[in-house]
């Protein structure tokens, strides 16, 4: 859905105040000197400064500095964009309730997290980890691997993300069923989500955090499926009820899963659990994270900035109410 920004910047870009929380490396936001007043906070600085920006960058999308600082006093700015495609790191009532418009990154991640499950699939399927630790050991160890062609994979998800998983996915040859927040055409909704479950060889969570997400995969879910079912997680860690996910794996109720994102992150090195869980992949939030995407999502800020800027509708406007971009024919 494309809304228009009815939260009208400045007069001029000139008169505009953008405020980035900054990360290393910072964005490349060239095209804007000499044009914007750009100020940088970080986690001590940014409550300070926010009262004076008219716009917010938010490069540093594992900080949560905005919604903490949001609820306090003084002016807030009319617009505020996250290089990410989650905004549960932004959202708090007060910001909710608020007429700024919240935009994301979409378009940018749906494409490298789409192949990275690919690539968790067919390592999975082929047992790349066993030839990798036979070759370690110089160990000759024949044997047979899965075919991936004709397996069932259930997609919880039917946003950007969702979708671009089961296109590549089927391209596989993968037969996938897509779950959304309601049911439609071409996408099952909640109520089909457990029987789903029994009969599918991936599941791959790839939905928003929501109120009616969060823990959504928990002992029930996980007992759902089969003992040869394989799971994968690159939406949201709280998606995901860790410890029942870890006594599914120490269980065998699963044949194995590979986390991207968790509950608390970075992972608490050493003595989280999930490190020596058996059979689960461990990777640090690097599913969308390809070489050239920092660029990527600068190139796109600058053009969202040049729309706000000059008044015109935006692309990627959040529903602050279930906390990501609905769908152009408006369904979730």
């Amino acid at each position: 859905m494309t809304a228009v920004n009815d939260a009208a910047p400045a007069p001029g870009a000139r008169d505009v105040t953008l405020l980035v929380l900054d990360a290393e490396p910072p964005p490349r936001l060239g095209s804007l000197t000499g044009r914007v007043r750009v100020l940088h906070g970080d986690e001590a600085t940014f409550a300070r400064r926010l009262p004076e920006a008219d716009a917010v960058l938010v490069w540093d999308f594992l900080s949560d500095a905005v919604r903490r600082a949001w609820p306090g006093p003084g002016a807030r700015p009319r617009w505020v964009h996250t290089a990410s495609a989650g905004v549960d790191h932004l959202m708090c009532p007060e910001l909710t309730a608020s007429d700024t418009v919240v935009t994301n990154a979409r378009g940018v991640f749906e494409t490298p997290i789409a192949e990275y499950v690919a690539g968790l699939v067919l390592a999975a399927a082929k047992d790349f980890r066993g030839t990798d630790e036979a070759q370690r050991g110089r160990r000759w160890r024949h044997r047979e691997t899965r075919r991936v062609a004709g397996t069932r994979a259930v997609v919880v998800g039917a946003g950007p993300v969702g979708r671009a998983v089961a296109g590549t996915l089927k391209g596989l040859g993968v037969k996938v069923a897509l779950t959304g927040r309601t049911a439609r055409a071409g996408v099952h909704g909640p109520e089909d989500l457990l029987p789903l479950l029994a009969g599918a060889d991936w599941v791959v969570a790839a939905a928003p955090l929501t109120g009616t997400t969060r823990g959504m995969f928990d002992a029930r879910a996980f007992g759902a499926m089969s003992p040869s079912a394989y799971f994968i997680n690159v939406g949201r860690g709280q998606l995901v009820v860790e410890e029942d996910l870890l006594a599914a794996l120490r269980r065998r109720w699963t044949g194995g899963a590979a986390l991207d994102v968790f509950e608390r992150e970075p992972l608490p090195p050493p003595d989280s659990p999930l490190w020596d869980a058996p059979g689960l992949v461990v990777s640090p939030h690097t599913s969308g994270d390809v070489v050239g995407r920092r660029d990527e999502l600068a190139r796109q800020f600058l053009e969202l900035f040049d729309l706000w800027a000059a008044g015109k509708p935006l692309p990627n406007v959040v529903d602050k109410n279930v906390g990501y971009v609905p769908l152009h024919d408006g369904t979730h």
